[in-house]
């Protein structure tokens, strides 16, 4: 049935396709077939753009971001694809920081209703297609692709980008990646392009081996950006230790992207950091969000993630730590539990989206580590908790998940 207004429209896409930040694993289609034909229709926009390829357990985000603003304060219109998306669907769809536009979104959508496909597209899908259509129409000169899930069956891996980054490697998605690091990191190396070179960001004795051998099969020339030295730039906008490894990332990328005639000034890195969020509508990354009590937003939400997330914490920390906290239901909440600092008091709640965790999990995940816990309905409700216990020298951390986090916005 077709529509014709943008809510209508959003409702199509997540209704009609599946999609994975919904229902989760059972709308992982791992092959690329239906993106291929698809974009066959939209006669291949993926034939006519240039891109960086970024993969990764974590980081992926923070890299992609930081690598976008940089490339638009050099003057090159800038494509970035990301997900997932915090308050609206359009956030993962950028060019130099402006949002794909409703009207556009609404004509790729009909067009695609048009169509009468004899194949089911999902959510995933269909969004991208239209990110590589709307990055021709604008006549992108670079595009920064953030993969979805994996990397060599992710349907961002029908392009041949200028460059491939993998930032790291963890365990994650086991159910289809992989239930060992090895196995992870042939997946993410997938994104490895024959004669392309790529960035590794951070390795383990069983990932280096696996990047490697994938690198010399496709004589793709790798580049460690765990072995720089560097220091971060003054003011630089992101809390957590773990981003500076992301920023040697960028370090590592600049001059291979200069050797492409970029022509990546320090002024352009300087200015592509200090205008990281209006450049890219960046936000969630250990984003402080009040200051009395300090207030700070994290969208960490695996394993090493939130054990990146709670190291950074503690350098940061004034007083007593309140963590407000809601996950999807398909974490290893056990692993993670195990990271939660004894002395925090926890504001456990669920979020809106269907993949949440149950308070029932949380209550007895809690119960087992003896934490100090409250239990909300709503993660808002959990947050005016927190704060009318918190005092104004106290810290209050609120992550677990992108779901939680747009809860608040």
């Amino acid at each position: 049935m077709p529509v014709n207004s943008y809510s209508e429209t959003i409702d199509w896409l997540f209704q009609q396709f599946p999609a994975y930040h919904k229902i989760g694993a059972k709308a992982y289609k791992p092959d690329l077939d239906n993106c291929l034909k698809l974009c066959a229709l939209f006669n291949n926009p993926q034939d006519h753009l240039a891109f960086i390829h970024v993969a990764g357990t974590n980081g992926k985000g923070s890299t992609s971001n930081m690598l976008a603003s940089i490339l638009q304060e050099s003057g090159k219109k800038t494509g970035l694809f990301t997900s997932p998306h915090i308050e609206d669907f359009r956030e993962r769809i950028r060019v130099n920081g402006v949002m794909i536009s409703e009207e556009d979104v609404i004509t790729f959508c009909l067009k695609v209703q048009s169509l009468h496909l004899d194949f089911e597209p999902s959510f995933f899908e269909i969004t991208w297609v239209m990110t590589l259509v709307h990055f021709q129409q604008q006549k992108c000169e670079i595009c920064v692709i953030e993969t979805g899930l994996g990397g060599r069956l992710d349907a961002t891996n029908l392009i041949t980008p200028i460059l491939s980054i993998i930032t790291n490697i963890g365990l994650e998605h086991t159910n289809f990646l992989g239930d060992t690091l090895e196995k992870i990191a042939f997946e993410k190396a997938g994104i490895i392009k024959k004669n392309i070179p790529v960035i590794i960001g951070e390795t383990t004795p069983e990932t280096k081996p696996v990047f490697e051998k994938v690198a010399t099969e496709k004589n793709a020339s790798i580049y460690f950006a765990e072995d720089l030295t560097i220091s971060l730039p003054e003011n630089f906008p992101l809390l957590g230790n773990y981003q500076i490894k992301n920023f040697k990332i960028i370090q590592k990328a600049i001059p291979l992207l200069n050797e492409r005639g970029f022509s990546i000034t320090d002024s352009a890195v300087q200015n592509g950091l200090k205008h990281l969020s209006q450049n890219t509508g960046f936000r969630g990354r250990m984003q402080v969000i009040s200051t009395s009590p300090l207030t700070i937003m994290d969208v960490s939400h695996n394993y090493d993630g939130i054990k990146a997330t709670l190291e950074s914490i503690s350098n940061e920390t004034k007083g007593q730590l309140h963590i407000v906290y809601g996950t999807s239901s398909d974490k290893d909440l056990d692993a993670i539990f195990t990271l939660f600092p004894k002395t925090a008091r926890y504001y456990f709640t669920q979020f809106t989206n269907e993949r949440s965790a149950k308070l029932e999990q949380l209550e007895h995940k809690s119960k087992e580590l003896q934490l100090s816990s409250l239990f909300f309905e709503s993660a808002p409700t959990a947050l005016i908790a927190a704060q009318k216990v918190a005092n104004k020298e106290d810290t209050i951390l609120i992550f677990g998940s992108f779901f939680l986090i747009s809860d608040f916005f």
